[in-house]
């Protein structure tokens, strides 16, 4: 843009983006202004919110998903920060951990001090992930009141990424459910590679669609159906979750999208179209793929949340809070963050 003009640069900082345009900060929300007379009223400005839904749950993977790809240990007194200012934001899901084996996922060595050391909010879920019956009474044992399994739509990927065929991981985690079950601890299923696998390429919507039916019969109350290597399109994006939506209901749904190729924010306003109103992110979009260069990670936490005060959905969270977190998580990592929102509301 070449030299900005002061008084433009004050108009784009994050104070006014985010007190005057989003009407969030500590003084709390101003009253809004009486609508305009209906011949004044730009076009399309009342259709904008007609089919999305009311509500979308925002399910945050940054201290999981986020961070399990970090080639450096972050230390657990971070990664507790993390979680416990993201406790604050107003977030209903905060993904802690993963109850996998260290020599597999280094990073998440410290589960179970992790899981024992956070502060636990009235009214926030803090699922943990775990893969077999070791995990799941490990993750118990430290407290663990959620659990998730993690799936795969692709034979090759599940052969690499958890060991063991589709069939046998799908025998595995029905120990996990059956067990969970009993002691009352809800389990929510993830669907890997669902718009396309690093080895197998295109994901035929129908191998989801099964996959997911599987996790939701034998018991997860929800399915994150996830676009592991950021390859989907709006396009794949419907035809998948067409497919899906013919085996389970789509209140059990959720899209988990990553963003390589920029196309997640439009792949999940396809998805609320549809009728979907779970969304996983990621705060400052920590995360990334090893599989495909140039990966960016998970759809950031901050720039979800934007699009969604822009169209009238209600998240329940503070966008302004979750920049101040990510803000946080990325000067602990020496690293940039991934989300637009808050490269541009905290630049200059």
């Amino acid at each position: 843009m070449g030299n900005v003009p002061s008084a433009l640069k004050h108009c784009l900082s994050y104070q006014h983006l985010l007190k005057e345009q989003l009407w969030i900060g500590e003084a709390g929300p101003p009253p809004p202004p009486p609508p305009p007379p209906a011949a004044l009223r730009q076009p399309g400005q009342e259709l904008l919110a007609r089919g999305f839904p009311e509500f979308v749950k925002i399910v945050e993977v940054g201290p999981r998903d986020g961070l399990q790809n970090e080639k450096t240990i972050v230390p657990t007194e971070v990664k507790i920060e993390l979680i416990d200012r993201l406790s604050k934001t107003g977030l209903p899901v905060i993904e802690v951990t993963s109850f996998v084996s260290s020599k597999w996922v280094p990073q998440m060595a410290d589960h179970t001090e992790v899981m024992r050391g956070i502060e636990q909010y009235p009214g926030v879920r803090y699922p943990v992930l775990t893969p077999n019956l070791h995990g799941f009474y490990s993750a118990i044992a430290a407290g663990a009141t959620e659990v998730s399994v993690f799936g795969a739509a692709s034979e090759s990927f599940s052969k690499i990424n958890i060991n063991c065929s589709i069939e046998e991981s799908m025998e595995r985690f029905e120990d996990v459910v059956k067990s969970a079950r009993s002691m009352g601890i809800p389990v929510r299923g993830y669907v890997s590679c669902a718009l396309g696998c690093p080895y197998e390429g295109n994901i035929s919507p129908a191998k989801v669609a099964e996959v997911s039916k599987r996790l939701y019969s034998m018991g997860c109350y929800e399915i994150s159906l996830g676009d592991t290597i950021g390859v989907g399109t709006p396009g794949s994006m419907r035809r998948m979750l067409e497919s899906v939506m013919m085996e389970i209901p789509v209140s059990a749904i959720a899209v988990h999208c990553h963003d390589t190729y920029g196309q997640a924010l439009a792949n999940i306003l396809t998805a609320m179209q549809m009728g979907v109103h779970v969304v996983d992110s990621a705060v400052a979009g920590l995360g990334g793929c090893p599989y495909a260069k140039g990966a960016t990670g998970n759809v950031a936490t901050e720039d979800v949340i934007y699009m969604l005060d822009g169209l009238g959905i209600n998240t329940g969270v503070n966008l302004y809070k979750v920049m101040e977190t990510g803000n946080f998580i990325c000067t602990s990592l020496n690293k940039k963050t991934n989300s637009k929102v808050a490269q541009a509301s905290f630049s200059g």
